[in-house]
C-alpha cells in the first residue's frame, strides 16, 4: 500500500512494540499468514476462515498455532510469501518473550492501581492483556461470516458495516480482498474507512508514500 525511508520504517516498528504491548505480533510472521490467508482465503488452507471451525475459540487456537510456526521458524512458507517485510530481530525476540508480555501486564495494572476511581474498573484490564487476540477474533469471524459482499471475491468475505468505527475499517474484508493493495477499505461513497485520512496526511508530510493500488 505504501513505502517508507528506515528511518520511519524502525520508528513505526518499534511504536508497535510499545503500543501492541502484551499482544505484539512478529511482523514477519504475521504478514506471512496474511498473504496466506488472501491467497487461500476460505478455502482449508486458510490459516483462520471462520467456516471450518466450530466456533471464534477453535479458530483463534488454529490461528495461534499458525503464527507460532512462522514466528519459531518451524515452517517454510511459500516462495511467493517471501519477501518485502521489514524485520527487527532484537525488537521480535524482545517483544515476543514472556518476560516482555508479563512485564506490559504489571504495567497495565499498575496504571489502574494508580489512577483507577472504582472497582468496576478493574475487570477492563484482561481486554489489555487480550487486545490483540480479540481484534483478530472479530476481524476475522465478522469479516467473512456477516454483512454484505460488493464483490464476487470467489470467497466469503463480507463487510460487516459500513461505518466500521468499531475496527477502524477492518471489517471492510469484502473490499480488502479484492483491492488488497488500496490503502482505502471503503469502496462505495458510504463506507467510511477513518484510518484512511489518515494516512493521506502522513502521505502529504512525506512521512509515507502511497503507491498506485491495483487488482
Amino acid at each position: 500500500m505504501f513505502t517508507t525511508n528506515k528511518f520511519f520504517e524502525g520508528t513505526f516498528y518499534l511504536l508497535t512494540f510499545i503500543c501492541q504491548g502484551s499482544s505484539f505480533l512478529n511482523p514477519r510472521a504475521y504478514a506471512i499468514m496474511h498473504r496466506e490467508h488472501h491467497a487461500y482465503s476460505d478455502t482449508e488452507k486458510d490459516p483462520h476462515s471462520p467456516h471450518f471451525f466450530r466456533d471464534v475459540f477453535q479458530m483463534m487456537v488454529y490461528t495461534a498455532k499458525s503464527y507460532r510456526m512462522h514466528e519459531k521458524k518451524l515452517k517454510e512458507p511459500e516462495e511467493r510469501f517471501k519477501g518485502n517485510i521489514p524485520e527487527w530481530r532484537t525488537v521480535d525476540f524482545i517483544g515476543s518473550s514472556m518476560i516482555s508480555r508479563l512485564t506490559f501486564g504489571v504495567l497495565y495494572i499498575a496504571f489502574y492501581v494508580a489512577f483507577a476511581t472504582s472497582w468496576w474498573m478493574f475487570l477492563l484490564i484482561p481486554i489489555h492483556f487480550l487486545m490483540g487476540p480479540i481484534h483478530g477474533a472479530i476481524v476475522n469471524w465478522c469479516g467473512h461470516k456477516y454483512g454484505y459482499a460488493n464483490f464476487d471475491n470467489g470467497d466469503k468475505s463480507k463487510n460487516t458495516t459500513p461505518f466500521d468505527f468499531l475496527m477502524l475499517g477492518e471489517l471492510f474484508q469484502n473490499n480488502h480482498h479484492k483491492r488488497p493493495n488500496n490503502a482505502n477499505f471503503g469502496a462505495k461513497w458510504f463506507e467510511i474507512d477513518p484510518v484512511y485520512p489518515v494516512m493521506k496526511l502522513m502521505h502529504w508530510m512525506h512521512i509515507i508514500r502511497l503507491r498506485k493500488a491495483y487488482l
